[in-house]
């Protein structure tokens, strides 16, 4: 995506999912770019997009990609839904098996 139209770098927030065998719909549904999350992320204006990527060799293995405008947006955001954040990460906790933050990066141009 390089450069935001501010000229920063886009702030990227990565994670790895391992989900239940019956949940695969389910979960693509709620973690897509249309999904439940990326609708609530969608209401701060930082929000950039949201990427769901399935494993090849695992098809139960997903990776989600947020792209945020800066680290500043992404923070805001979390302060601001905080209450609606951790009920949605309660709702769909059970669809997954294993859940890992790789971590957070910016973008290079």
């Amino acid at each position: 995506m390089g450069a935001s139209s501010n000229g920063q770098s886009d702030y990227v927030y990565i994670w790895d999912f391992v989900v239940s065998k019956s949940s695969v719909l389910e979960f693509e549904e709620c973690y897509g770019p249309n999904g439940e999350w990326a609708n609530l992320f969608r209401k701060h204006t930082g929000y950039l997009k949201t990427e769901l990527i399935r494993d090849q060799t695992n098809p139960l293995r997903y990776i989600t990609i947020d792209h945020w405008q800066s680290e500043k947006d992404f923070a805001e955001f979390q302060a601001t839904f905080k209450v609606e954040y951790d009920e949605l990460d309660r709702r769909y906790e059970a669809l997954t098996v294993q859940e890992t933050k790789i971590g957070t990066f910016t973008t290079i141009s």
